[in-house]
């Protein structure tokens, strides 16, 4: 039974859905009851995105060397999904499901069943010889927690690794704290030379890792109907993820109900609409760079961690991994009351506990709240949905047909004692550093109705708006600014005027250090060229790709001259997020007339050097530097390019710092990206979503839907959802 534009009817337990493709490929989900459509969600998802949603829950569970092969790399991503327990207990979230929301689950973990029943499973998995389980609640309530870890509050743990490094290699406190202005402690140096740090995963096990869904920087805004044509708020999205994978991480899906519509992205293997729009509210996320990663240092011997004078046993937990056609491997994990041990406390020595804030009781509230959001009618009610959310911390910025706008951080955040910034190591012996609970979700940063009539986020810092103060690392403001600035250029908004914002190529960052450089940069061809440069990304720019070349010589120069090294640097900026995500920390010190990082010597002088570096490089232009191919989930690279697995190569647009935050960066070896995954505009006054995604519906190569959205995206031409 294929999924055509003929409807396709299934009896569920007491109704049924009809389920039918529209014309740009979307499937709509016909249903009288919330339970009915959920039902048609989980066949929908194990119909188009079913190797999706299985290759994801076989690496969640820790079985990738069992069930796919048993190479090193596989029981490698095993251990580390094993060590982490990304949902200790199951049964109890499953318990502290609402009734209503425990039925969604029932009925979605029912169609996907079905279908697998009915149709058996891709070939993919086939020619892997893997054979599915049934899904189960519980593989939806892990899949909707790892969004809330891999690549964003691990990427918060790698930069608190990042600054102990530093520290380990004496790069003085007044340069530290100049870099990470949120640190408030006094750095320990002695203590933390004597730290053991574990081995990083193996690069094979981190490109497994890329098949995981994980969202990064994102943009998000909300306009009052004062400030639009049509009267009524106007909302828009752009969550940036990977996009050079195939498939989109993201399904779009139209749920159709007797008294609502809502239509929007959804995430294979989990119910519920994550952004998109009912007939009363519509609604959207960007990370919100909230802290909930802390670091411990334990002393420890005999497989014991010291408290005062005693000297405590670990908790051990032993994972027994299969190997597919090979021995079995025993996985110890040793735990304590903060988190898991990175280290073996058997060997004498200092090393880190890693504590994360959802790590234990929670998984369930994100259902709660998400599947709650569609009974919302209005902006009021959808924040008490989001303050429910405990793993997932986020910033949701939400409009409602009544007219109201409004912002909501969620997300389960530390309680830390008075001078613990969350930034460096402590000392796990020292109960005066020990965090006394959780901070109150109504404590988190929100807004309602702001008199300005606009809220923006794109990963900047928002502390201002809450009484507790979950960012320390926040990401520059500069896209932020700029969504701002344009929204403020024209009286009455219309959707002509978001699209044009999403697609908006000028840096504000440009601007900010072109008024440095222009007075330095010589009389030279690529001189001139650069200073003539307007600080926009367009694809033809020369202007654009001679400034990046200035940019990464200025990192290289004053802080790898004056402090990291060079190839410490270049590690940072091209394998690594770490420059992507806390580039404007950076960007402080390079504008700061007079820093530390300057070791004495005149910024201009600095910066002369680093022109003279930068600009020796070829002027391409821009967008011959930014071409990137879209790769299969499983096969990518494998196979002969006509074969169509993969897609490309294409030019990917924009730069760090602007609207469409085009990022490329190696992982691993493996070209990743940050873009924009999913466009969506919601004007209140319309029935509509005016959309476009990385990529199609259906994650099968022959369908005519495997890409079927791409060139939309390419060229900002937008389908419309009614």
């Amino acid at each position: 039974m294929k999924l055509t534009g003929n409807p396709i009817t299934l009896e569920t337990k007491g109704g049924k859905v009809s389920i039918t493709r529209n014309d740009h490929g979307v499937p709509e989900i016909s249903g009288k009851r919330h339970e009915d459509v959920y039902y048609g969600m989980g066949w929908v998802h194990a119909h188009d995105r079913q190797l999706q949603a299985l290759l994801t829950r076989i690496l969640l569970q820790g079985r990738a060397a069992e069930k796919l092969a048993g190479d090193p790399a596989l029981i490698e991503i095993d251990r580390y999904m094993r060590r982490m327990q990304f949902l200790p207990d199951p049964e109890s979230e499953i318990k502290k499901l609402e009734p209503t929301v425990r039925r969604y689950l029932d009925f979605y973990t029912q169609g996907f069943n079905h279908y697998l029943e009915t149709h058996g499973t891709v070939f993919e998995l086939r020619l892997l010889g893997y054979k599915p389980e049934p899904w189960q609640i519980k593989d939806s309530l892990v899949l909707g927690k790892i969004m809330a870890f891999l690549g964003l509050a691990d990427a918060q743990g790698a930069m608190e690794k990042f600054l102990t490094q530093m520290v380990r290699h004496d790069l003085g406190e007044k340069k530290l704290q100049e870099l990470f202005p949120y640190l408030t402690e006094k750095i320990d140096y002695d203590l933390m030379k004597k730290l053991s740090l574990a081995p990083p995963l193996i690069p094979e096990a981190l490109k497994w890792l890329s098949k995981l869904p994980k969202m990064t920087a994102s943009n998000n805004w909300a306009v009052s109907g004062k400030l639009t044509a049509s009267g009524k708020p106007i909302y828009c999205s752009d969550p940036h993820l990977e996009v050079n994978r195939i498939p989109a991480i993201w399904q779009e899906i139209v749920l159709r109900l007797p008294d609502d519509v809502i239509m929007g992205a959804s995430l294979p293997g989990v119910p519920g609409i994550a952004i998109g729009r009912s007939r009363h509210m519509a609604w959207g996320a960007t990370y919100s760079f909230m802290d909930m990663i802390d670091y411990r240092v334990e002393e420890c011997r005999d497989g014991r961690y010291r408290r005062g004078k005693q000297w405590k046993p670990f908790a051990v937990r032993e994972e027994l991994l299969t190997v597919k056609k090979g021995e079995p491997v025993i996985e110890k994990v040793y735990e304590n009351e903060p988190g898991v041990l990175e280290g073996d406390p058997f060997t004498e020595g200092h090393y880190l506990v890693m504590s994360w804030s959802a790590a234990r009781g929670c998984g369930a509230g994100e259902f709660n709240g998400l599947l709650g959001l569609p009974h919302a009618r209005s902006a009021r009610e959808a924040m008490a949905c989001f303050r429910k959310l405990e793993a997932l911390s986020f910033n949701w910025v939400m409009a409602d047909s009544l007219g109201n706008i409004a912002y909501q951080m969620s997300g389960r955040l530390y309680k830390r004692p008075k001078g613990v910034s969350g930034l460096v190591p402590l000392p796990g012996w020292e109960k005066k550093y020990t965090p006394r609970g959780f901070v109150s979700a109504s404590l988190l940063p929100a807004a309602y109705n702001p008199p300005e009539g606009i809220i923006v986020t794109a990963n900047q810092d928002l502390n201002r708006l809450g009484k507790a103060k979950p960012i320390n690392l926040p990401m520059a403001s500069y896209r932020a600014d700029r969504i701002a600035q344009l929204l403020k250029k024209k009286k009455k908004l219309g959707v002509e005027d978001m699209k044009r914002i999403h697609f908006d190529l000028y840096s504000l960052q440009a601007e900010r250090f072109m008024k440095v450089l222009r007075p330095l940069l010589p009389d030279t061809d690529n001189g001139r060229i650069l200073r003539e440069w307007e600080c926009t990304y367009t694809p033809d720019s020369r202007g654009a790709t001679l400034f990046e070349s200035v940019y990464r010589a200025l990192l290289r120069t004053v802080f790898g001259d004056n402090g990291m090294g060079r190839e410490v640097v270049d590690w940072a900026m091209s394998e690594t997020g770490l420059f992507n995500d806390y580039y404007g920390n950076f960007d402080e010190i390079l504008m700061n007339p007079r820093s530390a990082w300057f070791d004495g010597r005149p910024r201009d002088e600095l910066f002369k050097r680093a022109i003279k570096e930068g600009l020796s490089a070829a002027p391409k232009p821009y967008g011959r530097t930014r071409m990137v191919t879209l790769s299969h989930l499983l096969f990518g690279g494998k196979l002969p390019r006509f074969l169509g697995f993969d897609y490309g190569p294409i030019p990917l647009p924009g730069s760090r710092a602007t609207v469409p935050q085009g990022q490329i960066f190696k992982s691993a070896g493996r070209v990743t990206t940050f873009s924009p995954s999913y466009r969506m505009i919601a004007d209140l006054a319309e029935k509509a979503l005016h959309t476009n995604i990385a990529g199609g519906s259906s994650d099968r190569r022959f369908s005519r839907w495997y890409m079927s959205d791409m060139e939309n995206w390419l060229k900002g031409v937008y389908k419309v959802l009614s």
